[in-house]
């Protein structure tokens, strides 16, 4: 249903039954898909793959070019899962030449005032709270959490499952399961609350506490754990994954809290 009072470029392909409050702004090569409603006051701009289901509150700016100044008017998108929330004021640059896009996976839910800059790859079921700002080239896995005003510097990763507390700034990369807090920012445990939000058995939390107890809390050094890891805990899938996660960090993982 478009309201009248809203624009929507003859360009733009809409679903039916896609809802359109009035003085929003739907430019050419633009995609929404069924079920979508756009709150009034919101900008979406070339390049938009909009999912179904999805709400965009008012002030939300989705699909701006990059704040890149190599940027040349490249022919690249942003997409944006189904049933994502997207809240007020929300910004979300498309993408570059670097990965020709940015996205947003399914079910997020992304608070007000968030910034997602161009080629981050977002997973699905992550929450950033209020003011939570993603720099350029970041990726971000599947049921991540920044608390508010977490600050992400660019070319970052962040884990599955890791839960990264309120007015942070990840400089490094942040491993799967963890909380991660402090400045410097660091391992301050395994993400428990949210692991058995998520169906993880007692006996599987423990393991990955055992990994990271290894890795953050013996004096080793990040390959030395790495190497005791892998000669002495059975092989499972969240081991091979916090292993693959540390050898393929291009950043350096974070450290652990050292209380002097």
């Amino acid at each position: 249903m478009n309201q009248p009072l809203a624009y929507v470029h003859p360009g733009a392909k809409i679903a039916k039954n896609v809802v359109i409050e009035p003085f929003t702004t739907i430019h050419n090569n633009v995609v929404i898909g069924e079920g979508t409603w756009i709150g009034s006051n919101v900008t979406i701009m070339e390049g938009a793959r909009i999912g179904k289901n999805c709400s965009i509150f008012p002030g939300a700016v989705i699909s701006a070019t990059p704040q890149d100044k190599k940027f040349n008017d490249e022919d690249t998108v942003t997409e944006i899962g189904d049933n994502t929330t997207i809240r007020e004021c929300v910004t979300i640059n498309r993408g570059t030449t670097d990965r020709m896009k940015t996205k947003i996976g399914k079910n997020c839910w992304i608070m007000a005032y968030c910034h997602i800059a161009h080629d981050c790859i977002v997973g699905d079921n992550c929450i950033f709270s209020n003011n939570s700002t993603l720099a350029g080239h970041i990726n971000v896995g599947n049921y991540v959490v920044l608390a508010g005003m977490a600050a992400v510097q660019q070319f970052c990763s962040i884990g599955n499952h890791a839960f990264v507390t309120g007015g942070s700034l990840v400089r490094k990369d942040v491993p799967p399961f963890v909380k991660a807090a402090r400045e410097p920012l660091s391992y301050v445990g395994i993400n428990s609350i949210g692991l058995r939000r998520r169906g993880f058995t007692t006996e599987k939390i423990r393991e990955i506490q055992n990994i990271y107890r290894i890795l953050y809390q013996q004096n080793y050094n990040n390959s030395q754990a790495v190497d005791i890891i892998e000669a002495e805990m059975e092989a499972t899938p969240e081991r091979d994954e916090v292993l693959e996660f540390i050898k393929n960090s291009q950043r350096g993982i974070m450290k652990g809290y050292f209380s002097n």
